[in-house]
């Protein structure tokens, strides 16, 4: 298949640039730098597997299962101390004992990040909210427990997990909206530039569990798909398999890959995150004739969206068969329908054309090779497929 081999909104570098400056300023706020390093050095135990997919895997082969061992070596994880990844995995482990699915996990981790930076804080005094204290900064006041209960970590993660567990679809929400849901916090918009760090310290202490999806009743790895979603908050836009990669040798400029699928086939969006762009992309004569078939050499990405997400990621969708279903500013969440696969600008046949950026870069300097990323997300692509 052909693809526009450019950047979408290609015919002014400068109006580019300045839409690249757009999306990096947006992101400023959930942009977040961080590195994982070291060996695990224990996973959780318990978990179920196993799954009528031979494409998907159980959780136990995302990585090994070692006993829980909360007071051994801890694995470095960016920013982060001993102390302060000890106490992210109690907050795990009372996670997994409790049954709540890796969602949770995660969805705990990132609230701990943001409200203690995973410290277990004292009543500070006027450096406090009112008489918060803990990992999750929970109020004696507000019938979370005493303050000697609430500076107890396993206390603290039982009593968010109840709260998290009875709120209705908590799964598929945004995780901002349901830490928020829990926390009733002053600044609810927060916890999302979390999300991506939080997935990386629950997949260093669980073996994977970020990268898995809930099926069945079973964690799965690897089989985020269909509006499923993993517990990094991921999952993949279609179903299918990549055919053309990314910045191959035959195309060097093609900075998606492609994902072959029926035309009207539902695109969902990767992951949580607000539109920035929802149009028809021009071809090379700059004339926008998006409601018909393309053809190779074309130009343009046909009607496409690009959506920001936190950590600064960017993601494209190109080639959809009529208007898109969002609108710039709007807020979507993952899994959620965002168009339908066509084959309009640059295109040989009906396809998605799908790239990933980074640091709220739009052009191809930002652009990532999209396999890799969504694999390690529990989202593969099924290149192999």
């Amino acid at each position: 298949m052909n693809d526009h081999g450019r950047e979408a909104g290609a015919p002014a570098r400068r109006r580019q640039l300045r839409l690249g400056a757009l999306a990096a300023a947006l992101t400023a706020a959930l942009t977040l730098l961080c590195c994982t390093g070291g060996t695990a050095a224990f996973f959780l135990t318990e978990l179920s597997g196993g799954a009528d997919d031979s494409s998907a895997e159980s959780l136990s082969s995302c990585g090994q299962r070692h006993e829980v061992n909360v007071s051994g070596t801890m694995p470095r994880v960016a920013q982060y101390g001993d102390g302060q990844i000890r106490n992210a995995a109690v907050i795990i482990k009372v996670g997994s004992d409790m049954k709540v699915p890796p969602r949770g996990w995660v969805i705990a981790v990132a609230t701990a990040m943001q409200e203690s930076a995973l410290r277990n804080l004292p009543h500070l005094g006027s450096q406090n909210d009112h008489d918060s204290v803990g990992l999750f900064q929970q109020r004696p006041s507000q019938g979370w427990g005493s303050p000697e209960q609430l500076q107890d970590p396993a206390y603290a993660s039982r009593k968010f997990y109840e709260k998290l567990v009875k709120i209705p679809d908590w799964e598929r929400m945004p995780l901002t909206r349901a830490a928020q849901k829990v926390q009733v916090s002053a600044f609810p918009d927060a916890y999302a530039k979390h999300e991506e760090l939080a997935s990386k310290i629950v997949d260093a202490l669980a073996g994977g569990a970020a990268r898995t999806v809930q099926i069945s009743q079973r964690s799965i790895c690897n089989a985020a798909a269909r509006g499923q979603i993993a517990a990094s908050g991921w999952t993949a836009p279609i179903p299918g398999g990549v055919g053309s990669g990314f910045r191959t040798a035959q195309r060097p400029s093609h900075n998606g890959v492609d994902i072959a699928a029926p035309k009207h086939t539902l695109i969902r969006a990767a992951a949580t995150g607000r539109v920035l762009v929802a149009r028809c992309d021009p071809d090379h004569s700059g004339r926008k004739s998006c409601d018909v078939d393309g053809w190779p050499n074309k130009g343009g990405c046909g009607w496409f969206v690009d959506m920001l997400h936190a950590g600064g990621y960017i993601t494209r969708y190109c080639h959809m068969i009529v208007k898109p279903r969002v609108a710039p500013g709007q807020l979507v969440t993952a899994g959620e329908v965002i168009g339908e696969v066509g084959t309009s600008g640059n295109s040989s046949g009906p396809h998605l054309h799908f790239e990933v950026h980074r640091d709220g870069d739009r052009s191809s300097a930002g652009a990532i090779d999209p396999v890799p990323f969504m694999r390690d997300r529990g989202a593969p692509l099924n290149e192999k497929a």
